[in-house]
Formats: structure tokens, C-alpha cells, sequence
């Protein structure tokens, strides 16, 4: 473990006394969850949260299996992953709590938002939305009661805190690298830090909008893996053509079955930045005939600059084929693809494996968008 950086002499320091000199440096220190200290009750027993720690993982797994009511602070994909696998057994009792009207609404419309809570309400899990935790309570120092801002009380023998995560830059702020306003460390499309030599990806680093060019501070594993690939290729001098051009974040999960993705704007980022836009939705079966046993339904929407169409965003759940859809769609995004070249789009087609030809979901919503382009 690393305790020390010295970015004059070029050394870091170890935890057992080691020191080591560098050429080049990269911090790749990630993030950590957000403890709640605003909610008193936070460090009761039994307060449980998802940090990233094999061993720690790998206790809570053990500690909960003798629990029965369980209650999980926040409706993100964290938190609404980790309750519905812990609803899977029915002896167990779980809630969720969310502060928004609406589960992953950080990430998805609000119709998907909707439409996500929904399925997660179809599991054996209770969902409370609209609603925020007041305070955590208990009897010999091990939780048992969480209190919500309505007085409603949920009795329960577990929590687990799930509202979030936050730059593990500790060591860069103590060696003195600049971090914005979030605490994560500023860098340039080259991962580059304003010290020479240093350099930053992942969680710990800051990500400007692909879209917005705003600070947005996604904390996704593609994201840092997208980072880390253009860092490699040029950290000994500059051989990547084109630098990593912002974030643009791509989100899937799957609830009940139901699989869910998304990437770029929606209806409710686009209002929040001004975006003048159009969209259109596609529903129909993921394979054809939709009589096939295997056969899913499937919806495509898609969000479009109103004045020249360029792809800006878009929406898939239904099938599992929904995370690959996601990804065609993100590569359009990135390379400024309008719906009128999407409508000209060249498809495979096989009964097995897609949509009807005449039923391709992008073409079909592309198309749906070009019908109210004045």
C-alpha cells in the first residue's frame, strides 16, 4: 500500500518503509462509498455497506444470512441490484428505500425509471420512493429500527447503505495534484495531470460530458477501461490520433428478467441542459416471428438533435439483447451519426437472432424521428 508521494524527488513510499522512484505515475486509487454521517444512527451495528472489498463482500455475505428484514438505502444500481438478489430468498423480507419518485432515475428517463421500479417491484422486494431516512435507531448498539421523514418506522435487523460513492484521492490532495469541486483529480484528454509525469484514470479522476463538455463525474468500470486504454497507448509520448473526447455514460442492468440500458441524454438531461430535441420509441419482438419461445419484446428509443438529427442519446430494455443494442447506439453517438443515415443503416438478419428486417428497432425509431423533423 501506498502512503506517501513526493512529486519533487519522484518517490512514493509503501506501507512497510519501501520506496520506490518514478519516470511516470498514474492513480488508478478509484472510489469509496459515502458514509451517511448526516443520518444519525449511521454507525449502529448490523449498518451495512457495498465497498470495494473482496473480504469485505465476502463477510457481508456471511453476516447476512441471518438476517430476515433487511432494509437497503438507495434506489441506484447498487443498491436496487443488491435487493433484488437478496429478495431472491423468500424467507427474507427487503425494502427499499429511494429518495426520488423513481429507482436509477440518475440514469434513465422517467419512463424507464418508471418502468425499472416497476419490475423491481415485482420481486420480493417492498419499494418506498418520494421518501427520505430520517434516522437509524436501535437497541444495544445494533440497528433495528430505520425511522423515514414521514414517521413511518420499518423494523429490521440489517441495513445496507447504498447512496453513493466518491473519489479516493486522499493520497493525491496529502502530494498536493489539484482536484475539482467533487474531489476528484483534474486532468486533460490525455489522463494527464498538471504534473509532469503524473497521471490519473478511473473512478479518481475527473470526466467532462461528452456531450455537455460539463463536469459529470461517472464512476463506471467501462469508462475507466476506455481511460486506461488511451492512457496506455500514449503514456511515453503521444500515439493515439485522437485523445479520449469526454464520457459518455453507458448504463445496463437487468431486474426481474427485464434487461435495461442506456446512453446519453433522456428527456430529463436534456431539459436540465437545454437540448432541443426530438425522440421516438420502437416496440416489437427481438427475434422473428415473435412466436418463438426465445422471442422477447423489445423497445428502442432514441433522442435527436430537432435541428440537423444527429443521435444524441437512447434507451433499450426488453430482451438481453438490449446490452449489445446500447452499445450500437453509444458508437453512434460518438461518431455523430444522424437518424437519416441510421434509416440507411445495413443490418444482418436471421429468424434466431434479430428483429424482422422490416422491424429493425434503430431504423424504425430513427424513422419515427425523421416523421417530425419540420
Amino acid at each position: 500500500k501506498i502512503t506517501d508521494v513526493d512529486l519533487n524527488s519522484k518517490t512514493v513510499k509503501t506501507e512497510s518503509g519501501d520506496e520506490y522512484t518514478y519516470d511516470k505515475l498514474v492513480f488508478a486509487t478509484g472510489s469509496k462509498v459515502v458514509i451517511p454521517s448526516f443520518i444519525p444512527g449511521y454507525n449502529l451495528d448490523n449498518v451495512f455497506y457495498i465497498k470495494k472489498s473482496y473480504n469485505y463482500i465476502k463477510q457481508l455475505h456471511i453476516d447476512l444470512k441471518s438476517k430476515q428484514n433487511i432494509v437497503v438505502i438507495g434506489g441506484g444500481f447498487i443498491g436496487a441490484e443488491v435487493a433484488e438478489q437478496l429478495a431472491l430468498n423468500i424467507g427474507k423480507k427487503v425494502t427499499l428505500i429511494e429518495s426520488e419518485n423513481y429507482c436509477f432515475s440518475k440514469a434513465f428517463s422517467k419512463e424507464l425509471s418508471k418502468i425499472a421500479t416497476e419490475a423491481l417491484g415485482n420481486t420480493n422486494v417492498q419499494v418506498k420512493t418520494s421518501v427520505r431516512v430520517k434516522e437509524l435507531k436501535g437497541k444495544n448498539n445494533k440497528v433495528d429500527t430505520v425511522i423515514l421523514e414521514n414517521n413511518e418506522e420499518i423494523s429490521c435487523d440489517a441495513v445496507i447503505m447504498a447512496i453513493g460513492y466518491k473519489p479516493n484521492t486522499e493520497l493525491a490532495k496529502d502530494c498536493g495534484l489539484q482536484l475539482n469541486r467533487i474531489g476528484a483529480i483534474v486532468k486533460d484528454n490525455y489522463e494527464r495531470t498538471k504534473e509532469k509525469g503524473v497521471c490519473a484514470v478511473g473512478d479518481c479522476s475527473q470526466t467532462i460530458g461528452f456531450l455537455t463538455g460539463r463536469s459529470d463525474h461517472v464512476m463506471l468500470a467501462s469508462t475507466a477501461t476506455a481511460e486506461a486504454r488511451v492512457l496506455g497507448h500514449n503514456i511515453f509520448g503521444v500515439k493515439m490520433r485522437k485523445a479520449f473526447m469526454g464520457t459518455l455514460a453507458v448504463f445496463s442492468t437487468e431486474i426481474d428478467g427485464l434487461a435495461m440500458a442506456a446512453a446519453g441524454i433522456n428527456d430529463s438531461s436534456a431539459k436540465e441542459t437545454n437540448i432541443d430535441y426530438l425522440s421516438a420509441k420502437f416496440t416489437d419482438f427481438d427475434t422473428h416471428p415473435g412466436k418463438f419461445s426465445h422471442s422477447k419484446q423489445l423497445s428502442v428509443k432514441l433522442f435527436a438533435s430537432a435541428q440537423d438529427g444527429s443521435i444524441l442519446g437512447g434507451e433499450v430494455w426488453g430482451g438481453k439483447s438490449a446490452g449489445e443494442i446500447i452499445n450500437t447506439i453509444s458508437l453512434a453517438i460518438q461518431k455523430g451519426v444522424t437518424v437519416f443515415e441510421m434509416v440507411s443503416f445495413q443490418i444482418g438478419s436471421h429468424p434466431l437472432l434479430t428483429s424482422a428486417p422490416t422491424k429493425t428497432h434503430l431504423i424504425k425509431a430513427a424513422e419515427g424521428i425523421i416523421a417530425q423533423m419540420k
